[in-house]
C-alpha cells in the first residue's frame, strides 16, 4: 500500500487538526478511500498513489492558509478541499473578500472566487446579474454589498424584491395582513439581513422605509434612484415584469438581479424574463454577469452533489 507522510512544521498542529481533531475529522470525510493518521505534528496517509496526492495538495493549500491568517475553520476546509484546481482558492483574495462586520462581528465575506468576483463587477458595474444554483451565495453576497452600501451612506435605502410565484402573485387566499401574506416569499431576504443587521436596528430601517422588501409587482410605476435594489429569484420573472424592473432604475442607483434558470416555476410555455435579458443585455457595456456554478456551493457538502446529479440527469434528457 501507498504510504504518505507530511511534516506540519510550518503551522501548530493542535490547532491546525481543531479541537478534539474536529478539523481533521472534516479533511478525512472528504478523502473516505485514504487510510489517515494524525499523530504529534506528523499526518500519515495511506491508499491510492493518485488521491494521496491530492490529499498532499489540499494540505499543502490548508497549511498556507493557516499560516498566512494563523485561523482555520470549516468553511476554509470544504473550500479548499472542494476546488477543482489550486488556482481556483487563492488565499490572497482571503482579506480582499472582505464585506462587512454583521451582527456579533461577525465577518462576512466572500467565499469562493466567483463571489469575490461578484463584488468586482457590483464594484465596476451599476446593473449585475448574479446567475447560479442554489447555495451558492448570490443573494447573500448581494444583501452584504447592499447593507454595506447603505452603511457607508453610498446609497439612502435598500430594496429587496422578488417575484411572489408560488403563489401566483395572488395572495388573497392566504391568512392575515399584506406583510403576513408576504412574509413566507421573502423570508431568505429577511435570514440575510439578521446575520447583517441587529434585530432593533433592522425593525426601525424597516418600519422608516430605509430597507423595503417587497414583491416584484409593488415596484410598477416607481423610479427608484439613491438604492441598492435586489431583484431575486427572477428565473420567475416574465418578459414584461423584467422589462419594468429593470426600467425602473433611477440616479444614482445599483441594481443586482440574482436568479437560477434551472428553478423555472412559471406556467408552461412562459419564457423567464432572466434567460430573455441575459441573451439581449449580454453586450451592453456597463452591465455586469456572472456565472457561479456547483463550485460555489457554500451550504452543507450534499447540496453540491444533490447539484451534480440533477445536472447529470437533466443533460441526458
Amino acid at each position: 500500500m501507498n504510504e504518505i507522510k507530511i511534516e506540519l512544521s510550518e503551522v501548530n498542529p493542535r490547532e491546525f487538526f481543531g479541537q478534539q481533531n474536529v478539523h481533521i475529522d472534516q479533511i478525512k470525510s472528504y478523502f473516505p478511500k485514504l487510510k489517515i493518521v494524525a499523530r504529534g505534528a506528523t499526518l500519515k496517509a495511506y491508499g491510492e498513489e493518485r488521491l494521496l496526492d491530492e490529499f498532499d495538495k489540499r494540505i499543502e493549500m490548508l497549511q498556507a492558509h493557516f499560516g498566512k491568517y494563523n485561523v482555520l475553520d470549516k468553511e476554509t476546509i470544504d473550500r479548499v478541499i472542494q476546488a477543482n484546481s489550486t488556482e481556483e482558492y487563492d488565499p490572497a483574495l482571503e482579506m480582499e473578500s472582505f464585506i462587512l462586520h454583521g451582527v456579533g462581528g461577525r465577518a462576512i465575506k466572500a467565499k469562493t472566487v466567483n463571489q469575490f468576483k461578484l463584488i468586482e463587477l457590483v464594484n465596476n458595474n451599476d446593473m449585475v446579474f448574479a446567475i447560479g444554483p442554489a447555495g451558492t451565495g448570490k443573494t447573500y453576497t448581494g444583501v452584504a454589498l447592499a447593507v454595506r452600501a447603505l452603511k457607508e451612506k453610498q446609497v439612502k435605502r435598500i430594496i429587496l424584491t422578488r417575484p411572489a410565484v408560488e403563489a401566483g402573485e395572488n395572495l388573497g387566499f392566504l391568512p392575515g395582513d399584506l406583510k403576513e401574506k408576504l412574509d413566507p416569499y421573502m423570508q431568505p431576504l429577511y435570514d440575510a439581513l439578521r446575520d447583517m443587521i441587529p434585530q432593533e436596528k433592522l425593525n426601525k430601517y424597516i418600519e422608516e422605509g430605509i430597507i423595503q422588501i417587497a414583491p416584484l409587482a409593488f415596484m410598477r410605476g416607481r423610479t427608484l434612484d439613491n438604492a441598492f435594489v435586489i431583484l431575486d429569484e427572477a428565473q420567475n420573472t416574465t418578459h414584461a415584469q423584467m422589462k419594468m424592473f429593470l426600467t425602473r432604475m433611477g440616479p444614482n442607483a445599483k441594481f443586482i438581479i440574482t436568479g437560477d434558470p434551472g428553478q423555472i416555476d412559471l406556467p408552461r410555455r412562459t419564457i423567464s424574463g432572466l434567460k430573455e435579458a441575459l441573451l439581449i443585455l449580454k453586450e451592453t457595456e456597463g452591465i455586469g454577469m456572472i456565472y457561479l456554478d456547483d463550485k460555489d456551493v457554500i451550504r452543507h457538502h450534499l447540496v453540491k452533489k444533490v447539484i451534480t446529479a440533477y445536472k447529470n440527469i437533466e443533460h441526458q434528457n
